[in-house]
């Protein structure tokens, strides 16, 4: 059974750091590339970063130098890293897997960050 588990958001003041967890199983993780999206209210799913099967990385603008995504294989995990958070920060925090050789792409249940004071 796929699975894709997002942990970690919660309620954040601006200029603070979250850590976002999302763990995988039942797939080939080491395979897949690996993303977080988010979506705020009212407003579509965005991509945030990706990491690639091979390390590699992009980010969207908007959160570039102030996010960092990374991934350990071993633990079948990737992580977000967040600092200096934004309230425009503020939405629900989606992990996606790809593998574009099988057109195969798996999504987690969502976790929501808030950024306030």
């Amino acid at each position: 059974q796929v699975q894709l588990v997002e942990s970690g958001g919660g309620l954040v003041q601006p200029g603070g750091s979250l850590r976002l967890s999302c763990a995988a199983s039942g797939f080939g993780f080491s395979s897949y590339a690996m993303s977080w999206y988010r979506q705020a209210p009212g407003k579509g799913r965005e991509l945030v970063a990706a990491i690639s099967a091979g390390g590699s990385t992009n980010y969207a603008d908007s959160v570039k130098g102030r996010f960092t995504i990374s991934r350990d294989n071993a633990k079948k995990t990737v992580y977000l890293q967040m600092n200096s958070l934004k309230p425009e920060d503020t939405a629900v925090y989606y992990c996606r897997a790809d593998r574009s050789s099988t057109y195969t792409t798996y999504w987690g249940q969502g976790t929501q960050v808030t950024v306030s004071s």
